[in-house]
């Protein structure tokens, strides 16, 4: 013979028995002087969305609620199988638990389930819900920074005299990883406010989502871009100034930190309170820069510096051509070693020997390759007599007395005394030639003169070039690692996301 069951029958019975008096606006408890207690708690399924531009967090999330309904007892043994019963939320007295700082439009985005009662009257309540609250985003250190987002539950309409609410620690056991967010934790706290109209107490219980950004993101697609056209910055003080792309090169990595500038200012809230970290980067890289094609502009300025224009100022020279480049260790084209920072820097053709060389009417005799150069003294025409002049062995010079030297100092012409007339108009004529030849030699004698100081323009061009460089250099390392290690969690955020990855 088999046993039936009669739950269906006994079931039946219970909700009309307990519903019979029931009234869902009546506080479940004995004595009306007595605080009901609800314990509450949530648990945090998801992080769905963290919006900085609009600070607001949206989670997933299911609230915990339990207490004792006196109304809702019965004696398990009078109703045979039956241990637990399910009401609708909206048939037996629920407490009003809402999130203060929701912003949900319809405020209340819970999930109205059924509350399961057991014969002791102990009522279970576990809506979920997506909740949509406003959280102060501190973008002070993105995108090495760590947000503490606040979820304020609490009673809507009893006091703390009327419902006293008692917190259970948050469950993360069913937590689903977030693709931008580390969970750090979710600590509770309960709190009591007091107000001038009443005397008693309004608890609540705050629970504190901290969630750290992971940076592998923000690193690959901002930082390491920042960072290389940083670098490209660099490159500008290598170029040659005769290349004519120099500015072009420090514009264009200018205007690419612009495009970076504008992209995080797209999800950055518009507010002034803080500056984001890798704004604050951008904006110290764009100083930089800007710098540098202000420096560029000063080399450019001394590589095509006009010849005729004024000289070199003394103490400029001094500190360019004489200590900046024995400090970097630069020497002048065809110089076999650095010039120490006590000598003076002196060109291949000195101001005494050019005016020698001016003053001096002839061509001057040197030896080339082995190989005797013509000396002619005009002077020795006009101050010896026609009748009486000759030609010196050594001078190897044309005279008008009416001697020629040939191959040789030992083979010698004799002109006849009749023939004067005859040299005078040759002496004519190599006074001419003298006076071209006088003219070249000072047109080499100032293009030699204008090519030295375009070269000492030009090496101190290459000096400044070359301090910049390093200076630049420095700088740009030192702002990369003391603005982005000052993040609290830099060292942190780093291991995680790029060496775990």
């Amino acid at each position: 013979m088999l046993d039936v069951s009669h739950q269906g029958e006994h079931q039946h019975r219970l909700y009309k028995d307990l519903m019979a008096d029931y009234n869902p606006l009546e506080r479940p408890i004995f004595n009306d002087t007595h605080t009901l207690t609800v314990h509450f708690s949530l648990s945090l399924m998801q992080i769905m969305d963290v919006d900085e531009k609009n600070q607001v967090l949206t989670t997933n999330i299911w609230l915990q609620l339990y207490w004792n309904d006196y109304y809702l007892q019965w004696n398990a043994s009078d109703y045979p199988g039956v241990s637990k019963v399910r009401f609708p939320d909206h048939l037996i007295w629920k407490p009003d638990i809402l999130l203060y700082n929701s912003a949900d439009e319809r405020f209340d985005p819970t999930f109205h389930t059924n509350i399961l009662v057991n014969s002791s009257g102990y009522c279970s309540y576990l809506p979920p819900g997506i909740f949509k609250s406003s959280c102060y985003i501190d973008v002070r250190w993105f995108p090495f920074d760590v947000q503490r987002c606040d979820l304020k539950f609490g009673s809507w309409t009893y006091g703390g005299w009327s419902l006293n609410l008692q917190m259970i620690e948050a469950d993360i056991t069913g937590y689903i990883a977030n693709g931008e967010w580390d969970l750090v934790g979710v600590p509770g706290r309960r709190n009591e406010s007091f107000y001038d109209c009443c005397k008693e107490p309004y608890p609540d219980v705050t629970f504190t989502i901290v969630m750290r950004r992971r940076t592998l993101y923000y690193g690959l697609n901002l930082l390491l871009p920042c960072v290389l056209i940083s670098t490209l910055a660099l490159l500008v003080f290598l170029l040659p100034a005769d290349s004519g792309e120099k500015i072009s090169l420090g514009i264009t990595v200018l205007l690419s930190l612009t495009v970076f500038m504008l992209l995080v200012a797209e999800i950055m809230p518009a507010t002034s309170d803080s500056v984001p970290l890798i704004a604050e980067y951008f904006a110290t890289t764009m100083v930089i820069v800007g710098l540098s094609v202000i420096a560029t502009v000063l080399v450019l300025q001394f590589h095509h510096h006009d010849p005729d224009g004024s000289k070199m100022p003394k103490w400029t020279r001094v500190i360019l051509l004489n200590w900046c480049a024995w400090f970097l260790r630069m020497k002048r084209p065809g110089e076999a070693r650095v010039r120490s920072a006590c000598d003076g820097p002196h060109s291949s053709l000195s101001s005494m020997d050019l005016n020698q060389a001016s003053s001096t009417p002839a061509v001057s005799p040197h030896s080339t390759n082995g190989t005797n150069m013509l000396y002619i003294d005009y002077r020795s025409l006009e101050s010896v007599p026609c009748s009486t002049a000759s030609t010196s062995p050594d001078s190897g010079v044309l005279s008008a007395a009416g001697r020629l030297l040939g191959r040789g100092a030992e083979e010698e012409v004799l002109l006849p005394v009749g023939q004067c007339s005859a040299v005078g108009s040759l002496e004519t004529e190599v006074a001419k030639i003298l006076e071209e030849v006088r003219y070249i030699a000072k047109r080499f004698r100032d293009q030699d003169e204008t090519e030295s100081v375009c070269n000492e323009w030009k090496f101190a061009a290459s000096v400044i070039d070359r301090l910049c460089l390093m200076a630049f250099s420095l700088f740009t390392i030192l702002c990369t690692i003391g603005i982005l290690m000052s993040a609290p969690n830099f060292v942190e955020a780093i291991s995680k996301d790029f060496f775990t990855s």
